[in-house]
C-alpha cells in the first residue's frame, strides 16, 4: 500500500510543475502565446480541483479500490493524448483528462490510507505521501527541462504512463476499499457544475488581471463577476441539496474546517511563487532550464530532513502551535529570498529556500489532523476536500502570483516582478499562520472530541 501512496502522490503532483521548464519548448513547437501556455498548466489543475468536490463522494459510495483503478486507467489515457498532441486544443484536452482522473485517484488513495492502514502505521503513510509530494515539487521542473531538452516535450507525458500502470498492478491484489451500502449513489451535478465554473472563471479573472489582452474585448472583471455569481449559486444549491458535495456537518468540525482554510492559504503562496522560480532563475541568472530548477531540490531535502521532528513537536506543542510556527518559517524564507533576489547568484537564495522547505514540513499535521477527525464513512469526502483545497490553491496561486509578476514586470522587468510575487506569497503565509492559530485545535485530544462530534452528526 505504501508503494501505491508514493507513486500516486508523485505522479499527480509532478504534473503540476513538470511543464514549467518545458513551457518554452511547447510554446515554440505549437505556436502558443503566453496566455495559452499558462493554460497548459491550468488545464490540469482546474479539473483536478473542481472534480475533487465530487470525487470524495464517489469514493464513499462506490469504494476506493474500483475508483482508484478507473482513475489510474483514465490518467494514463490522458497522458498518451497529451504526448501525441499537435495543437494547443488537443494538448490542453489531454491535460484536462489527466486532471479529471487525478481528482479520483488522489482522494481514493488518501481514503485507503485512512481505512486500510493500521492507525499506528498511518503517520508513516502520511510521511511517505508528504515526502513524495516534496520530491515531485523539486524534481518536476528539473525533469521537465531535461526531458524536453534531450528527448522532446512529448516524453514528459508519455513518462506518466508507467506511474499509472504500476499502481494498477499493485492494487489488483488488495482487498480493500469496499463501497458503503449506506451511502446513496446520487450526486449533485448542478452544484458540481457551479463549483467548477466558479473555479475556472475565478482563475480566468486572475489570468486576465495580469494580461488585459488575454480574452480580447472581454475584461477580466466580467470573469470575476461571473465567478462570484457562480460561487453564490453553488453555496445556495449545495446547502439545499439532500446530497451536498460539502456536508455542513464536516465543516462544523474544527480540525477539518481549519485544515481546509490553512492548506488553501499555504498552497496559494508557496505553489504560486515556486511555479515561476525556474522561469525567473533562467531570466535573471542566465542559466539553463534544468539548472534553474535545481535550487528547488533544496526545498525538498529540507522538508524531508525536518519531517522526523514534526511528530515530537506536535506531542509537545500541539498541532495548532506546530503548524503556525511552520507557516511563519515559510513566510520568513520567502521574504529572505525576496531580499536577495537582486543578487546575480544562487548561493544567497539557499538559506531562504531551506527555511521554506523546513517550515513546510511542520504544516504536514494538517492532513492527519483533519483525517483523524473524520468519521470512517466520510473519509473519502474529507480526503477529496483536503486535496481540492491544495489543487485549487495551486491553480489560483499560479494565476495570482503570475498576475503580480506580469503587472510589476511591465515596467521594472521579470526579476523585480518575481520579487513582488515572493513578498505577496510571504504575506499569504503569515495570513495562513494567523488562521492556524485561530482555527486549529490546540491539542490532539480536541481532535478525538471533534471526531466523536462529527460521527454524531453523520447520517451513518
Amino acid at each position: 500500500m505504501f508503494a501505491v501512496i508514493a507513486l500516486v502522490a508523485f505522479v499527480t503532483s509532478v504534473d503540476n510543475t513538470i511543464v514549467a521548464t518545458a513551457a518554452p519548448s511547447i510554446a515554440a513547437e505549437l505556436g502558443l502565446g503566453l496566455t495559452a501556455t499558462q493554460w497548459v498548466t491550468l488545464g490540469y489543475m482546474l479539473p483536478f480541483a473542481g472534480l475533487l468536490l465530487a470525487g470524495g463522494a464517489v469514493i464513499d459510495r462506490w469504494g476506493a479500490r474500483p475508483v482508484l483503478s478507473a482513475g489510474l486507467a483514465v490518467f494514463g489515457v490522458g497522458a498518451i493524448v497529451g504526448g501525441l498532441a499537435g495543437s494547443a486544443f488537443v494538448l490542453i484536452t489531454g491535460r484536462a483528462v489527466q486532471g479529471a482522473a487525478a481528482a479520483l485517484v488522489v482522494p481514493a488513495t488518501l481514503s485507503l490510507l485512512r481505512t486500510s492502514v493500521a492507525p499506528g502505521k498511518r503517520p508513516t503513510g502520511v510521511a511517505i505521501w508528504t515526502a513524495s509530494l516534496a520530491v515531485a515539487l523539486a524534481a518536476g521542473p528539473a525533469i521537465g527541462g531535461a526531458v524536453s531538452e534531450h528527448l522532446g516535450w512529448s516524453w514528459i507525458f508519455f513518462g506518466n504512463v508507467p506511474f499509472a500502470v504500476a499502481p494498477l498492478l499493485i492494487i489488483a491484489r488488495l482487498r480493500v476499499g469496499r463501497a458503503d451500502p449506506e451511502q446513496s449513489s446520487t450526486l449533485a451535478p448542478t452544484a458540481l457544475a457551479l463549483g467548477c465554473a466558479a473555479m475556472v472563471l475565478g482563475t480566468a479573472a486572475l489570468v486576465g488581471l495580469g494580461d488585459h489582452a488575454a480574452y480580447g474585448p472581454v475584461p477580466w472583471t466580467a470573469f470575476a463577476g461571473a465567478a462570484l455569481i457562480a460561487s453564490v449559486l453553488f453555496v445556495h444549491h449545495d446547502r439545499r441539496s439532500h446530497h451536498p458535495i460539502v456536508p455542513r456537518s464536516l465543516l462544523r468540525t474544527r480540525p477539518i474546517a481549519g485544515g481546509l482554510v490553512v492548506q488553501l492559504l499555504w498552497g496559494l503562496g508557496v505553489s504560486g511563487a515556486f511555479f515561476f522560480t525556474p522561469m525567473a532563475h533562467q531570466a535573471a541568472l542566465g542559466i539553463g532550464p534544468t539548472a534553474a530548477a535545481v535550487p528547488l531540490v533544496l526545498v525538498a531535502v529540507a522538508l524531508v530532513l525536518a519531517t522526523p521532528f514534526v511528530a515530537p513537536a506536535v506531542r509537545v506543542f500541539g498541532p495548532r502551535a506546530t503548524v503556525a510556527a511552520g507557516l511563519i518559517a515559510v513566510a520568513a524564507g520567502l521574504f529572505a529570498v525576496a531580499a536577495v533576489n537582486h543578487l546575480p547568484a544562487v548561493g544567497p537564495r539557499i538559506p531562504g529556500l531551506i527555511l521554506v522547505g523546513a517550515g513546510s514540513a511542520f504544516t504536514t499535521p494538517l492532513t492527519s489532523h483533519a483525517l483523524d477527525a473524520a468519521p470512517e464513512s466520510r473519509s473519502g469526502t474529507v480526503s477529496g476536500l483536503l486535496t481540492a483545497s491544495r489543487e485549487l490553491s495551486s491553480a489560483l496561486g499560479v494565476a495570482l502570483i503570475g498576475a503580480v509578476l506580469a503587472v510589476v514586470a511591465r515596467g521594472d522587468g521579470l526579476a523585480v516582478g518575481y520579487t513582488a510575487g515572493l513578498v505577496v506569497a510571504g504575506a499569504l503565509e503569515l495570513l495562513a499562520a494567523l488562521a492556524a492559530a485561530l482555527m486549529l485545535a490546540p491539542r490532539t485530544g480536541v481532535v478525538r472530541e471533534a471526531q466523536s462530534d462529527s460521527r454524531a452528526c453523520s447520517p451513518t
